[in-house]
Parts: structure tokens; C-alpha cells; sequence
């Protein structure tokens, strides 16, 4: 199945934008790899190899895509062919790093190279150039952190969807079933509502909700378990989505619930303290003021937010000390938890997008303890 991307003119204003900001920074152009990079700039879904495929975009000249001549019809599927980008193709024997050199104009050239360029790709590429490149992180960061209008929508939808499968989770978690066994409904789920496949699913039970990373295991559900469900995965055209929600089995102990009640106005806290020109440590500061107001701060134990989009994680993060000054357009997740090791944990996760105003989660599953009936 062809994947879907979005249109020509997407991709053109982005290639534009980057070798904008490539010739502000100085840099001759970028070289591009496969992977997130390579994919937000042309849509390309190829992969790396031992032979070098490689966008190369000069600042100021026209961009070529160098790629093995057996490695040409993994191109088909990106926007190269409508964008009329020159390929220059090479075969075993030939030197692909001179032809890089040869797109970026010849001599000692300075340029930067995405963060994913495996070694033997790199090395060469800096002796031929006759300088060592730099990472393309700091010139292709605002672009990415700034979704544009079809990454917003492409986030909407993955929201949408992974709202349906969360309303279908009460379903699967019944005393006796594993976490794994709930697990496999929600996999199954999370495709049948659309997503190309699934990047992770946490079904954290009892004292395995008090691990954020767990995962999941053979441990049977209980009654009166707290159980942590965070999951995502990409929805074409490859936007991800990423949402957490937490089920108790039953009523579940006052305290339990006099706890969770804070952890939902920390939740809430930072979502309404979005708002362009606040930085990225304030809205992590908002969910940590609220819950060590009621002695839950040592609870908190990791950021509260990280950006997404192509990549599940990736910038901005929501964390102490980044003063990065929120923009519209930019994605990330609002998630702040607490964890009892031993015990239980908890965790409300929503997508939001900074507003000319404010914010907008793309999801709208109910933030309250889920309380899933025991027969």
C-alpha cells in the first residue's frame, strides 16, 4: 500500500524554509539522511544503508536527492518526483560524497547533517568536504517545533483516534485477564481505528502503574487496581498520537481517589497556563506547584511534557529549566503522573497545541479516574 503524505506544496515550503535557515546560519546547506528529517522535508519513508541516500540542500542553489541507483524506487513514494528534484544517482565503485560535494558547490564546505547520520556516512562526507559538519539540529528545530496547518490537522485525527480506542479500554480490563492479554485488544484496536501500526502501549497494573515506562507483563488484573493505560502510534501521514488515561477496577480507595483528584488540577493547571510567550519550564512548573501544594511534589518524578509529531518524542519537552517562549503551532504532550513505588501510580496525558490564545488538546477522553465496573 502507497503510504500517503501531503501535498507538493507542503513539502516545497519546507525545503525553502530550511535552506533559508541553513544560509542564516551560515552553513553552505544541509545533508539529509533517512529518517524524521529527511521525511518532514520530501515525505521520503527510506531508509539507511550502507550506501549513502542523502538529500542535499544548498542555501543558496538548487537541492538534489544522491541515491543509489538500486535504492531508486524507494523514492517513488515520496514527493521528490512531483517536487522535480535533481537525483543523482551512483553505483558501487563511484563516490557518492563527491557527488554531495559537487550539489553543495565544491571547495571546503561547512555544512550541517541530520542528528541520525550513522558514522560511516559521516567520516567520509567530512573528508571529502575538507571540514567536519555540524549537527542540522539547531537550524531545522523551529521548523519542526512549529507544526503548520497539515501537521495540525494530522494531529487532530491521530487524537481523534486514539480517543476511540481509549473509550473501548474499560472493555478489556477485567479481574483475571493479564496486562498482556489487555495489551493485545489494545494493539488490535489502535490499527482497526486507523493507525498504521502501534509505537508503544503501557498497561501498567497495582504497583506496575508506579513505573512510568513499564510496559506490560503476565500479571493478572485485580479488583481495586489502579491501572495505568498510555498508548499511541502513528497515523498517516505518520503523525503520532500519544494519550494516557487511568483506570481503577472498581471503586477505589478514598485516598487513592483524594490524590488523583490533585493530580487532575495539576493536569489542568498547566494546559490552562499554555499561552504564547510562556516558556516551556512555566507549564511544567503549574502541574508541580499544584501537587506539592499537597505533598505529592517527591511523587512527580519525570517532565511533565515532550513535543510530537513525526517522532513520538521530540522537542519542545515541558521541563525545568528550558526557557524556550511557546509559539503557536507548537505540539506537545501534558502528562504529569505520580507514582507510589510498591503501590500504584498515576498518569493524565492529553496532545495540546499552542493557540494565538491559549491551547487546544486534540484529546477529549474524561480526565476523572475511570472507574471500571466489577461484575
Amino acid at each position: 500500500m502507497t503510504a500517503s503524505r501531503f501535498s507538493t506544496d507542503v513539502y516545497d515550503r519546507r525545503l525553502r524554509a530550511a535552506a533559508s535557515a541553513a544560509g542564516a546560519a551560515g552553513l553552505a546547506g544541509l545533508v539529509i539522511t533517512p529518517g524524521y528529517d529527511m521525511r518532514y522535508l520530501v515525505g521520503s519513508r527510506a531508509q539507511t544503508f550502507e550506501r549513502l541516500t542523502a538529500l542535499v540542500l544548498p542555501a543558496d542553489g538548487d537541492p538534489a536527492v544522491v541515491v543509489p541507483r538500486l535504492e531508486l524506487a524507494s523514492l517513488k513514494d515520496s514527493a521528490i518526483p512531483e517536487l522535480g528534484l535533481t537525483v543523482r544517482d551512483w553505483v558501487d565503485g563511484e563516490d557518492p560524497y563527491a557527488l554531495v560535494a559537487g550539489v553543495l558547490g565544491g571547495g571546503t564546505r561547512t555544512v550541517a547533517v541530520t542528528d541520525s547520520m550513522p558514522a560511516l556516512h559521516l567520516l567520509p562526507l567530512a573528508d571529502v568536504l575538507g571540514a567536519v559538519p555540524v549537527l542540522a539540529t539547531d537550524v531545522l528545530r523551529r521548523l519542526r517545533m512549529v507544526k503548520d496547518d497539515a501537521e495540525i490537522d494530522a494531529l487532530r485525527k491521530a487524537g481523534a483516534a486514539i480517543d476511540r480506542v481509549h473509550a473501548r479500554v474499560p472493555e478489556f480490563l477485567k479481574p483475571g485477564r493479564t496486562e498482556a492479554a489487555v495489551a493485545a485488544d489494545i494493539a488490535e484496536a489502535i490499527v482497526a481505528e486507523g493507525h498504521s501500526e502501534v509505537a508503544f502501549i503501557i498497561v501498567g497494573s497495582g504497583p506496575h502503574g508506579a513505573d512510568p515506562h513499564h510496559e506490560c507483563s503476565d500479571r493478572e488484573l485485580q479488583v481495586g487496581d489502579i491501572v495505568v493505560v498510555d498508548i499511541g502510534g502513528p497515523y498517516e501521514p505518520g503523525y503520532n498520537s500519544d494519550s494516557t488515561r487511568t483506570y481503577s477496577i472498581g471503586e477505589p480507595d478514598p485516598e487513592v481517589a483524594r490524590r488523583y483528584a490533585v493530580l487532575q488540577r495539576a493536569q489542568q493547571a498547566a494546559v490552562e497556563a499554555i499561552r504564547p510567550g510562556v516558556t516551556a519550564e512555566q507549564v511544567d512548573a503549574a502541574a508541580r506547584d499544584v501537587l506539592a501544594a499537597e505533598g505529592l511534589a517527591e511523587a512527580f518524578v519525570h517532565r511533565t511534557g515532550h513535543g510530537i509529531g513525526l517522532s513520538v518524542h521530540e522537542e519542545p519537552y515541558i521541563v525545568a529549566g528550558n526557557t524556550l517562549p511557546l509559539e503557536p503551532g507548537m505540539a506537545f504532550s501534558v502528562e504529569p503522573g505520580i507514582y507510589f513505588p510498591g503501590r500504584w501510580g498515576a498518569r493524565i496525558e492529553d496532545i495540546v497545541i499552542v493557540t494565538a490564545d491559549g491551547a487546544e488538546p486534540v484529546n477529549h477522553r474524561p480526565h476523572e479516574l475511570i472507574v471500571v465496573p466489577v461484575p
